[in-house]
């Protein structure tokens, strides 16, 4: 069984991955990464894992307003992610999430932020399911 209906599944993967990539894009001198390992942690995040469809149907700047405002986030200096890898590290981190039907809290300790910007160059030709798949169940 998967983490929530397939329904919601293209939705979450876009928009998180739009969600990632609009922080590094939008914020070149802030820590993308620190971003993205508070936001995969967040309750924010949980609702969309808990198939919450208020969270779950929102676009990526209305994610972004919504998880600053209910985790009182703000970033920190830094160095943002560039190019693809970070719009292809959301999307890989929720279908990683979805597909293996664990908590996004324990996504990054499966898989860890550094293994995946290293594993991206050899993954982000693949389909996002092959990809997770060959990362698999770390």
């Amino acid at each position: 069984m998967k983490a929530y209906s397939q329904d919601y599944l293209n939705d979450v993967v876009e928009n998180q991955g739009k969600l990632f990539d609009f922080v590094a894009q939008t914020y070149p001198d802030k820590d993308t990464e620190d971003f993205i390992k508070t936001y995969m942690v967040s309750k924010t995040r949980k609702s969309i894992d808990e198939a919450k469809a208020y969270v779950n149907t929102m676009d990526a700047k209305e994610l972004w307003e919504y998880f600053t405002e209910t985790e009182k986030y703000s970033l920190k200096s830094g160095k943002a992610l560039d190019g693809f890898m970070p719009d292809w590290i959301g999307e890989f981190y929720a279908y990683y999430q979805w597909y293996y039907n664990i908590p996004s809290s324990e996504v990054l300790k499966k898989v860890p932020l550094d293994f995946i910007k290293k594993a991206y160059y050899g993954l982000h030709d693949l389909e996002l399911d092959l990809a997770v798949q060959k990362v698999g169940e770390v």
